[in-house]
């Protein structure tokens, strides 16, 4: 959730625990895990070794304090878990742990499952949102207002209809979601230089059965230097909070007492202002256009790390795994904070026409000198 403090609280969509050290440290040892077995379906590896290695690959089995002293020694961010699962493993097993394969194949592989964990949340809030606004068109479809251009009164307007301008936008959201599936979520056996030296020739057929094992797709050619399926997905991601965004600070300005059309809702012992007791601040639509202005600056940085120098280069790996794993944080707070306000939402009608007549008023006045004119 947003780290802000003046920020409120709001249920976390479990969108953060996916990125712990323990859970990226599962993921990695998950993708072991389907190494190994692949390796034991095309007889690379021993079928007994496979067991132990994926019996093994759990947390509970492992020391992570014997990992984090190796973390702190070698500055390796994979080979003391490699060590430790080794281990762990009884018998020979353990020297067939990450048998051909390099670090970025497991941790990329391995980011790659948590951002789509982080994906199916992702869809099930816009569901939830996309139902809750689908209701609060219904019921708005009749609520006549100004329809406003260039900040100003234009012809009438429905409530109704802004929300179903919110609603078209976020459904092709959901679209191009889907859509990225098989581009972005896709494990890559590429081992050192990504060309399969290190696997010979069973290594696309091991790619394809560890990814069927992980619920992957395998990359067609599984190079290090390929980063554009991660920062599609940071793009999407950014598209996406635009729209928060936009639907955000319409709500923020439709609140300010000048229009008072709209009011988002404030829990019981919200303090708006030190000083000021009888403000009711738009805290959630504030936080939305915050944490969106995040995850939108993002984008810059995902593109910037597709510029991989020659097969391999750890700057760039580290700028797209920091882009993608913010933008993910950032996007389930967008997304639950967006939940929260359409859940309380008011609408005041009564006070939408009243600020229609405002600009009848004015045109009602300039109908003789236009009759004059004409």
């Amino acid at each position: 959730m947003l780290e802000e403090p003046t920020s409120l609280r709001i249920d976390d969509p479990g969108v953060r625990a996916l990125f712990t050290e323990a859970a990226r440290f599962q993921s990695w040892l998950d993708v072991e895990a389907a190494l190994a077995q692949a390796q034991a379906d095309l007889g690379i590896i021993p079928t007994a070794a496979a067991r132990e290695i994926t019996r093994k690959a759990q947390l509970s089995a492992l020391d992570l304090a014997a990992v984090r002293a190796g973390l702190a020694k070698t500055g390796h961010p994979l080979v003391p878990l490699v060590w430790e699962l080794d281990r762990a493993c009884e018998g020979d097993a353990g020297g067939y742990v990450h048998w051909g394969a390099t670090t970025q194949n497991v941790t990329q592989t391995g980011q790659l499952l948590q951002v789509r964990r982080a994906h199916d949340i992702f869809l099930r809030q816009l569901a939830t949102i996309l139902t809750t606004l689908a209701d609060l068109a219904e019921r708005t479809k009749d609520a006549v207002l100004p329809g406003r251009t260039h900040g100003q009164h234009a012809v009438p307007a429905t409530f109704g209809f802004k929300v179903a301008v919110w609603i078209d936008e976020l459904c092709r959201h959901v679209e191009r979601l889907r859509g990225c599936e098989g581009r972005v979520f896709v494990a890559m056996l590429g081992g050192g230089a990504g060309t399969l030296a290190s696997l010979g020739a069973p290594g696309l057929a091991t790619q394809e059965k560890m990814a069927a094992r992980l619920g992957l797709r395998a990359m067609p050619v599984p190079a290090r230097t390929i980063g554009d399926h991660q920062a599609e997905y940071v793009l999407l991601l950014g598209m996406l909070a635009a729209t928060c965004s936009k639907i955000g600070r319409e709500i923020y300005t439709l609140m300010k007492q000048e229009f008072g059309e709209v009011e988002e809702p404030v829990p019981p012992g919200t303090v708006g202002s030190s000083t000021m007791p009888q403000k009711r601040n738009p805290k959630l639509s504030q936080d939305i256009v915050a944490a969106a202005a995040q995850i939108r600056a993002l984008v810059p940085l995902a593109l910037e790390a597709m510029q991989t120098e020659h097969e391999a280069d750890r700057t760039t790996s580290i700028m797209m795994s920091r882009a993608i794993v913010q933008a993910c944080e950032l996007t389930g707070d967008v997304l639950q904070r967006m939940i929260s306000l359409f859940d309380g939402l008011q609408v005041f009608p009564d006070r939408m026409r009243e600020n229609l007549e405002l600009s009848r008023r004015r045109a009602r006045s300039a109908r003789p000198w236009l009759t004059i004119r004409t």
